[in-house]
């Protein structure tokens, strides 16, 4: 089988069609899975994402040549055919599905299985080969239904508010804080006070039409006291000048890390929630099997032990060796 994606100094390059995907070197041509800091860098001659991206993408890598494309149309480039499709990770986020000469391969990015009301969700698809990520890929991590997370921050910030104290939820930029924000205005009306990048975040939401509690940039904000209000910030805010307006906190994190115990000890938090923009190991293996593939490769996050517990179930995986990150706390 001749290989359709391969890895080379720039990043994933598919020489049938042209183009590279998710690259981490500037290059002509790139297809982009989303608009996290290490698959959307800045510098290529032109680039496709997903439309819903689109402004997302703009923001993030200014200056850039992108044309937006809609979630399952067919582009052919050079000898392939190429389309985006959801991958249910932030908004905007795809799986980009490749074919030539009858065989298809797709390189997932980013992906969770979760229902989540900002992007739209997971598409699963038939392929010979899946590029698959494994940020979560061990099997302790198993995430709790969302709801059920939504109502222990809820019922965390009530706690804080008769404390008298200020709340404050760090949270990925880029996926995690948009999503909070709509998960929780299914439970409150309560205006939300932010980082000055989650505002920016929660308007590029807004404009693609996404729902959201209200939010105010704590910066912008005609008050000196935040007690008893819930405040969203990146976690690259903590313990910066920025964080002295807010008067006496609590800090918690939503990540998926904080399924593990002590983590939330290690990094001194009073709350952690475990809350992920990625796929848990179950929806992980669920999805490897609904592909057919009769390859996969594994890239970023546990690649090793998930890797070979794929071979244990009697799939043909192996390590696709990349400088993708996992989940990061200041996206």
């Amino acid at each position: 089988m001749t290989e359709l994606v391969i890895p080379t100094e720039a990043g994933l390059f598919c020489e049938a069609g042209g183009f590279h995907i998710d690259p981490w070197k500037p290059v002509p041509f790139a297809l982009v899975t989303h608009a996290h800091a290490d698959h959307a860098l800045p510098g290529s001659g032109r680039y496709l994402c997903a439309k819903s991206g689109r402004g997302i993408f703009e923001h993030r890598v200014p200056g850039c040549s992108v044309e937006p494309v809609d979630y399952g149309q067919r582009l052919e480039l050079e000898a392939t055919t190429v389309s985006f499709h959801p991958a249910g990770h932030v908004l905007g986020s795809a799986q980009i599905r490749v074919e030539h000469a009858g065989e298809v391969w797709v390189i997932s990015g980013d992906y969770k299985r979760q229902p989540d009301p900002t992007c739209a969700p997971f598409e699963p698809l038939r392929c010979d080969v899946f590029i698959t990520e494994a940020t979560f890929g061990l099997p302790v991590y198993r995430w709790d239904a969302t709801e059920d997370v939504m109502r222990e921050i809820c019922r965390w910030w009530e706690e804080e508010r008769a404390a008298g104290r200020t709340a404050v939820l760090f949270a990925n930029t880029l996926g995690k804080a948009p999503r909070i924000l709509a998960e929780l205005a299914r439970l409150t009306d309560r205006t939300v006070y932010v980082h000055g990048a989650i505002a920016q975040m929660a308007e590029l939401y807004r404009h693609e039409g996404v729902a959201l509690l209200p939010t105010q940039s704590v910066v912008e904000a005609e008050r000196r006291d935040f007690a008893g209000e819930l405040v969203l910030a990146p976690l690259s805010a903590r313990g910066t000048p920025w964080m002295k307006r807010l008067g006496e906190t609590r800090e918690a994190y939503a990540s998926g890390w904080m399924r593990v115990r002590g983590e939330r000890r290690r990094r001194n938090l009073s709350r952690g929630f475990a809350l992920s923009d990625h796929a848990d190991f179950p929806a992980l293996v669920e999805t490897v099997r609904a592909t057919g593939a009769r390859d996969i490769r594994v890239t970023h996050g546990y690649r090793e032990p998930f890797s070979r517990y794929l071979r244990e179930l009697g799939f043909n995986a192996s390590i696709l060796a990349t400088p993708f990150k996992a989940e990061s706390s200041d996206e």
